[in-house]
């Protein structure tokens, strides 16, 4: 076989390359612009670069059992460059040397062979580089014979082989599908390979092989793209960047025909010291405008043949043709303008035979409709009836017209098309601001997104800041981002100048692209919520830098299981913020990010007051490590969660030490869930007597107390310089004895605390009735009691209805939950609802009352002016009886 005619056929280029077609592939491979492609296997894999590419991809499919390899992929990915290059690599010696013979056909130039022909002629005639003599030796030995069928799906005759009566005779004359279908199911020179090229379609599902799609351009191969294109690196680097920040996150920018027509726009904007475009809208309305100068119509021409456009486009979006016959488009009002439409469509056949016209891309084919709605003085029902008509096909169309009906948008296409029509642009404007009013008070993140996509592509600042009133709420979790709709979030925010709360909640993995979209909207936001979101190294470094840079005053990671190496790159940012919570709770943190932490907290620099680092692993070590930074004047931790950290009594005296050095601000400490034990509490209550320490809340929920510890909480809460006024030692078996020791504190004229928990307790009777004489001894300050879960019934119960009544009796919120309560109660209670002064909250669930108390608790609560909510769920109340609470807005049932 002739190689070098080969070579010589595929590299003489026949006809020129135009913005929309993108780069001829003989010019992709003359000019040494050929980037190999991705494919989707490569992104699953570790291998090097040549190993990810499609060529190798290609070579290592193709083996002695594997005979076919199908590559899939959307038009303008690639997949013709690809097989010419592949072509002219044979035939320059470079790889599939094992085949002496290889045949290339374009399926959609096939089309035009009518009639019968045999395997023979279409070897000899139609491909033109094999002598004759050399035809037996091919039709001997198929097995050193490859097929290069690019444009599968462009074949007019289905090619499936049970649709055919297959032929396997190279000299019998059969149809051009019939004999392509004999090929490709073995009837015709069986043991021929074949490297198959198809957009993805479900008639082609009979093909057998090895299926390779193909991704086109991904980062890397743009930038060498890119790179390729642009003599100078200075101004490739500038154009590349710049495509990544305003088109990168569209999925047509993987198509490299795409990028073609971006860098000849780009080129063309930078030689003559233009701005480059904004947005995919500004993108084509310069391209639109390159076009129509090239045609060198007048105006009124060029407005009918952008008319003609519009109704080709609206024809194929709404009857999904992909193209258009010779007959249609003179319908459409191009008898004047086929010569010109070259450089608009793509065009198949020639004048001799029948010609169809497609547009190259979706994207330019509803930009085309967009300009056209704005260019008809008659079309009914104005943008938005045409917007329904083809809501449900069209992707870009509102977006395009919401850039149109910008005037500084629109304005470079007036210059050639006259003024667009001002009916048509306010009745879509009228329409826009009030749908997006409106979207924008829901609660549909997607209908929010896309809102904010329209605004992005008008450019318009004051638009934003008009839509977006404080009745939006865009306060709503915007998780699981696109880059693109974080481009266009971020947009958005830019132009407001400030957000009140990024809400990210559940975004399953925020990427450093993600971020990096993000951060300027991350500074002009006063909190940000990532809880329950993943988040990449490469995202949190982004995250640190906003944080310095920015107004956040609370973050919230919770269960974001952070990890130790990921807060260590957040701290960069911590040490030096206006941040004033952090919320870690369940952030995969143990005691190896500590020393980070400390070193965040007294950087002399950091405003953070609040620290959550609830069901976190640091243990006593981390805690010990903490409490470096709690001595130190520049930490300003006012409040530290330690629910669940691992800590034993171990800690104590550390944080001890640390409470009475005079430089802790400590407010608020949470224990729960930890050991402390007795030793524990003797360690921090020697801290609550000391005149330094300013703690207020401390909490120690299920930390495996016991009665012994009460005679050090009693000394702590009696002693002058004690300063507390919060403590919770629920779901401690503290006993009778150890409780009765409290209320000795809790009687004292000096004793601060206001909010006592002794929920599940091991309390008594005997207790509750201390309890109530507390609160009645006209001393004690508390004004919420947790009690609950103490099987004292309604005679314990009793002392504290009581004690509500008593006019010294200081309680705003009680809490009796499953304390065994039964109807009996009812008139204890409803008597001291009727004299307390001060009750707003009573907490009752999962008691026994019944239907019966139903009518008298209505009836008191509706009467109470300070009552503000009471809890019955769990309770024995029937259906009818519930209807009966509902009738009181102060009931949670």
């Amino acid at each position: 076989m002739d190689k070098v005619a080969v070579l010589t056929h595929i590299l003489k280029p026949e006809v020129i390359s135009t913005l929309l077609g993108g780069e001829l592939p003989v010019s992709v491979i003359n000019n040494n612009r050929y980037i190999s492609l991705l494919t989707s296997d490569a992104l699953a894999t570790d291998r090097n670069a040549e190993e990810n590419s499609l060529d190798y991809a290609i070579q290592a499919a193709l083996t002695d059992e594997t005979r076919s390899v199908i590559l899939t992929g959307p038009e303008g990915s690639g997949k013709t460059t690809t097989l010419e290059k592949l072509v002219v690599g044979w035939a320059k010696g470079e790889h599939f040397q094992n085949f002496p013979y290889v045949f290339h056909f374009k399926l959609r130039e096939l089309n035009s062979l009518t009639g019968t022909l045999s395997l023979e002629t279409l070897l000899l005639h139609h491909h033109g580089n094999v002598p004759r003599e050399s035809l037996p030796l091919i039709l001997k030995n198929p097995a050193e014979v490859l097929f290069v069928f690019d444009d599968l799906d462009q074949c007019k005759q289905s090619l499936d082989p049970s649709l055919h009566t297959l032929c396997s005779d190279p000299s019998q004359a059969a149809s051009m599908s019939c004999l392509v279908a004999s090929l490709l199911r073995g009837s015709l020179l069986k043991g021929a390979a074949f490297v198959l090229a198809s957009r993805p379609t479900g008639s082609l599902k009979f093909l057998s092989g090895t299926m390779v799609e193909v991704l086109g351009f991904l980062k890397p191969q743009r930038e060498a793209y890119f790179n390729k294109f642009f003599p100078d690196p200075i101004a490739a680097g500038k154009a590349r960047i710049h495509m990544e920040k305003t088109l990168g996150f569209y999925d047509i920018c993987t198509s490299p025909r795409f990028c073609w027509t971006v860098c000849s726009v780009y080129k063309s904007l930078m030689d003559a010291g233009a701005k480059l475009p904004e947005t995919l809208s500004q993108l084509y309305v310069n391209i639109l405008v390159h076009l129509i100068q090239s045609l060198s119509l007048n105006e009124a021409c060029s407005r009918e043949f952008i008319s003609a456009l519009g109704k080709m486009a609206s024809h194929c979006l709404l009857d999904q043709h992909s193209s258009c016959t010779e007959e249609e488009m003179n319908s459409f009002g191009f008898q004047q303008f086929l010569t010109s439409v070259g450089a608009f469509l793509q065009v198949h056949g020639d004048q001799s035979e029948r010609r169809v016209f497609s547009f190259h891309s979706s994207q330019m084919q509803e930009f085309l409709l967009a300009v056209s709605v704005f260019c008809d003085n008659s079309m009914p029902g104005g943008a938005e009836k045409m917007l329904e008509k083809h809501k449900s096909h069209a992707k870009f169309l509102d977006l395009f017209l919401s850039a149109l009906s910008e005037p500084l948008q629109r304005r470079p296409l007036e210059s050639l098309l006259g003024e667009l029509n001002s009916d048509q642009i306010m009745d879509f404007k009228k329409w826009f601001k009030s749908n997006s009013e409106q979207t924008l008070k829901g609660f549909h993140k997607e209908k929010h997104q896309h809102c904010f996509h329209l605004l992005h592509q008008t450019q318009n600042e004051s638009l934003v800041k008009e839509i977006i009133t404080p009745s939006a709420r865009i306060g709503i979790s915007y998780g699981d981002l696109s880059l693109q709709d974080c481009v266009a979030l971020n947009y958005v925010i830019t132009c407001l100048g400030e957000l009140e709360q990024l809400n990210l909640y559940h975004t399953g993995n925020l990427t450093e692209e993600q971020a990096e979209m993000l951060a300027p909207t991350m500074t002009l936001s006063r909190k940000i919520c990532l809880s329950q979101s993943s988040l990449s190294a490469g995202a949190v470094s982004h995250l640190a830098s906003a944080l310095s840079r920015g107004i956040t005053k609370e973050l919230d990671l919770s269960h974001s299981h952070l990890g130790d190496e990921k807060f260590k790159i957040l701290c960069a940012g911590i040490r030096d913020c206006k941040l004033h919570t952090i919320q870690l709770t369940v952030c995969n943190l143990t005691e190896a990010m500590c020393e980070d932490l400390v070193s965040a907290l007294t950087s002399g620099s950091s405003q953070l007051c609040v620290l959550d680092l609830t069901f976190n692993d640091i243990g006593d070590q981390g805690l010990t490590k903490l409490c470096k930074a709690l001595q130190s004047p520049l930490c300003k931790l006012q409040d530290l969660q330690l629910h669940g950290c691992k800590l034993t009594a171990a800690s104590m005296d550390s944080l001890s030490a640390a409470l009475c050095s005079g430089q802790s601000e400590l407010r608020e400490v949470n224990l729960n869930h930890n050991t402390i034990g007795e030793r524990g509490v003797e360690a921090l209550c020697k801290s609550l007597q000391h005149p330094l320490c300013k703690l207020r809340s401390l909490k120690f929920f299920d930390s495996d107390l016991t009665g012994s510890c009460c005679p050090h909480l009693m000394a702590a809460l009696m002693s002058e310089h004690c300063s507390l006024s919060e403590l919770d030692l629920s779901v401690n078996d503290l006993g009778q004895e150890g409780a009765l020791q409290l209320c000795q504190a809790l009687r004292q004229p000096g004793c601060r605390l206001e909010k006592l928990c002794l929920q599940r307790c091991e309390l008594t009777e005997p207790v509750f009735k201390e309890l109530s004489s507390v609160l009645t001894s006209g001393n004690s300050r508390l004004k919420s009691l947790a009690v609950g879960i103490h099987a004292v019934g309604d005679q314990g119960v009793k002392h504290l209805w009581d004690a509500v009544a008593h006019p010294s009796c200081l309680l705003e919120e009680l809490d009796v939950e499953m304390t065994g309560l039964t109807d009996a109660c009812l008139e204890d209670l409803c008597a001291a609802i009727r004299a307390s002064k001060t009750l707003k909250t009573l907490e009752l669930r999962n008691n026994s009352l019944t239907d019966a108390s139903v009518p008298a608790i209505v009836e008191v609560l509706q009467d109470s002016d300070n009552m503000q909510e009471m809890n019955l769920k769990y309770n024995d109340f029937s259906e009818e009886a519930l209807s009966i609470l509902d009738e009181c807005d102060k009931i949670r049932y």
